[in-house]
């Protein structure tokens, strides 16, 4: 197992889309001058982060975004993981995450499994499911860089779906995400860690850059977690642009120390994927 150069970029998003693409672009051609092999966007780059937002921006697989992705991947020559945009597929709309290969391919697709229907009493309220449609599919991609895994935001929340990612060998978990002011300063940097820690796996997070003028602010921080727990990188609330190398022979390293994932009881019990 060699490393990876992974880039994130935590963006400003704006009600403009063609802007959003154009700063995507700026983020991703700045981590690919910096060595980036791979890289991460933020949930929901190419729009705001509002229920009456995801209808008029929402795209089909193909469109504008797809393609905006799928030819910078290719003439850059890296694996593109597009952080999540509104995909429309019939009457439904998915909070989507598309993987592109160095030639421009379409390599996974993830729709947000667990939706966002949160009502924190004197702090956030916010219902994707008002407008947004679950997946109904488990993510892990194998490329020559490793054993990629994919969600979204909430997803991290629920623990069984990053132990069956980690049963199917997912190395490194891509996840935009977009934590708000409220779970942000509590859960963010908490939730990453241990779901890195208890699958002994790295994760990685991007975060739109914080705006407080949304209406919805994100808390940006986008870091990336080794196995041991330890953060490799975190940004603060601004706009920025990192590269991180991640070493895959960690893994073997920490899971020998602490045989977390040999030493389960699974004739007591078991997580597995139903589909």
């Amino acid at each position: 197992m060699g490393t990876i150069q992974l880039g994130l970029c935590q963006m400003k998003v704006t009600a403009d889309k063609a802007e959003n693409l154009r700063t995507a672009e700026e983020a991703i051609r700045t981590a690919a001058r910096q060595g980036a092999e791979l890289v991460l966007l933020p949930e929901m780059f190419n729009c705001p982060y509002e229920n009456a937002c995801f209808p008029v921006y929402a795209e089909p697989a193909g469109g504008e975004t797809w393609q905006f992705l799928s030819h910078i991947a290719k003439e850059l020559g890296i694996y593109l993981a597009g952080g999540s945009v509104p995909e429309r597929a019939g009457d439904a709309i998915y909070n989507t995450c598309y993987l592109f290969s160095p030639q421009g391919e379409e390599l996974a697709r993830h729709r947000k499994v667990h939706l966002f229907d949160i009502d924190v009493p004197g702090g956030q309220r916010f219902m994707e499911s008002d407008t947004l449609t679950a997946g109904d599919q488990i993510t892990v991609v194998d490329t020559p860089l490793g054993k990629l895994g994919i969600a979204i935001c909430f997803d991290i929340r629920f623990s069984e779906l990053f132990r069956v990612m980690g049963d199917k060998g997912a190395q490194l978990i891509l996840i935009p995400a977009a934590f708000n002011m409220t779970t942000g300063p509590v859960h963010w940097s908490l939730a990453f860690r241990m779901r890195a820690l208890d699958n002994q796996c790295f994760i990685a997070g991007c975060s739109p850059a914080r705006d407080e003028t949304a209406s919805y602010v994100a808390y940006g921080h986008s870091l990336v977690s080794d196995p041991w727990g330890n953060l490799l990188t975190e940004f603060d609330e601004k706009a920025g642009v990192q590269v991180v190398t991640i070493d895959l022979a960690d893994l073997d390293k920490y899971r020998a120390q602490i045989p977390i994932l040999a030493g389960r009881r699974t004739d007591l019990y078991r997580t597995e994927a139903l589909k």
